[in-house]
């Protein structure tokens, strides 16, 4: 169990979670805690989702499956006696956010529903008991890790474990924080997209032309050109622009809306359909072209900027705070941020920063350069080298915070262990003959057969 135990919560939400609902038709309970059934169908389904994934399936796929399931169900149990509260907002939010996960992997609502057998409804229906032991779960073991914290000596406890040989290499990485200005588009250019979306919207009124074609054609937005401008979403999605939502949902089905404006540039939006607080739109973007005579104000106003920085009267911070206009890295001080944190590895950078960086020395800041978005839109930046690292074996010195944080997940993982240890006993266990020879689920098994 001990490897397993902190993988329990994230697996369970990318497989089961997002498991295609259909049921296998062979099924019987395989596992019992306490009062909590585990169906063969439930292991099945997750099984067949990673390799929908994907996923390679090791050996004992089963028996691990299965034995984060009992780890989840005995989670389960002990937050329903402690109380703790999962309301129906969070399991229908996290429902909601699961069913725009499914639409978008598949294509649109009608290819899901077709998938699974069912409609949306069903779908939602039959989410809801696992989501909800998902988010008990989750409040269950964060309640018994919260306070582990870890000490310098333990951490370098921890890292004197790891045989030299098997301490990870790292290729060199960087810390890059950029100031990105978007020059604004003089009004004749903003004044053309909308008169080329007042007269897209004319024929399709008029029926000479349908949206689908047109937003294929001309849209600009790289996201639903290929759909005919399409877009599945709900009323409370927080990754869309909330300007362009709420315009969505003031249209009657099959109605254009006027040309509107968001951060993004000029739209027109037809509501296909909508159902409650799930509509059907398509969308057509057209983006101000900014000119050179822009583009050289820009340029300007960054090289201002770049001086003030260079001098010491204007710290970095304060640059992206009053002056960049990249959403993205405007809350992280300009930093621009991976998986794991500020530190990049060169492939998680787009290819003109590769180049930029390697012409600055650590603390500097390069020149105003040209920078298209992945959307087309045009934009001047400068970049601050912050950090880099060279090519080296991890080592405390280098390497301290990425080796206290594994660090003190185990410290974690040991406190599970040792929870497990101590309550699982209490409960009610039966594993089905066909999986008592898995040996993760030994420690189970003896339960189960002691009882």
């Amino acid at each position: 169990m001990k490897k397993n135990i902190l993988l329990i919560l994230s697996l369970t939400v990318s497989i089961a979670a997002f498991a295609q609902p259909k049921k296998v038709v062979a099924d019987k309970i395989i596992a019992v805690v306490g009062n909590k059934i585990i169906l063969k169908s439930d292991i099945d389904n997750s099984l067949l989702d990673m390799q929908r994934q994907g996923v390679e399936l090791p050996p004992n796929a089963a028996c691990l499956s299965l034995e984060q399931a009992l780890s989840v169900k005995a989670l389960v149990l002990q937050a329903e006696k402690d109380s703790l509260p999962v309301t129906e907002e969070e399991i229908d939010a996290d429902i909601d956010n699961r069913i725009r996960y499914f639409i978008t992997q598949y294509g649109s609502k009608d290819e899901v529903e077709r998938l699974a057998g069912k409609s949306l409804y069903q779908l939602k229906e039959d989410f809801k008991e696992g989501i909800r032991d998902q988010k008990l779960a989750t409040a269950m073991r964060n309640k018994i890790v919260e306070g582990i914290k870890i000490t310098p000596n333990e951490v370098k406890a921890y890292f004197q474990t790891i045989p030299s040989d098997s301490l990870p290499y790292y290729e060199t990485e960087v810390e890059i924080g950029q100031v990105l200005l978007y020059p604004k588009a003089s009004r004749d250019a903003e004044e053309y997209c909308i008169e080329q979306l007042a007269d897209y919207k004319k024929q399709i009124e008029s029926g000479k032309k349908d949206f689908a074609t047109v937003a294929s054609v001309y849209s600009e937005d790289p996201g639903s050109k290929d759909r005919g401008g399409m877009y599945e979403v709900n009323r409370n999605q927080k990754d869309l622009d909330p300007v362009w939502l709420a315009k969505a949902f003031t249209l009657k089905p099959g109605q254009v809306s006027n040309p509107f404006k968001t951060r993004f540039g000029y739209h027109i939006i037809q509501l296909v359909s909508r159902a409650g607080d799930d509509a059907v739109v398509r969308h057509i973007l057209k983006i101000p072209q900014v000119t050179q005579v822009e583009m050289k104000e820009g340029y300007q106003k960054l090289d201002s900027v770049r001086a003030k920085l260079i001098a010491g009267t204007m710290d970095f911070g304060t640059a992206v705070s009053r002056y960049s206009d990249d959403d993205a890295s405007k809350f992280t001080g300009g930093m621009l941020q991976g998986k794991d944190g500020s530190f990049l590895t060169i492939d998680q950078l787009d290819k003109d920063l590769v180049l930029m960086w390697k012409e600055l020395a650590v603390g500097e800041y390069s020149k105003p350069v040209d920078y298209t978005d992945e959307r087309g839109k045009k934009g001047v930046r400068l970049i601050y080298l912050k950090n880099k690292s060279e090519p080296h074996r991890e080592n405390l010195k280098d390497d301290y915070n990425r080796v206290s944080q594994r660090a003190i997940e185990q410290k974690k993982e040991d406190a599970l262990e040792k929870w497990f240890d101590t309550k699982i006993k209490n409960y009610y266990i039966m594993i089905d003959a066909d999986y008592r020879k898995c040996d993760v689920l030994k420690k189970w098994v003896e339960l189960s057969v002691a009882k």
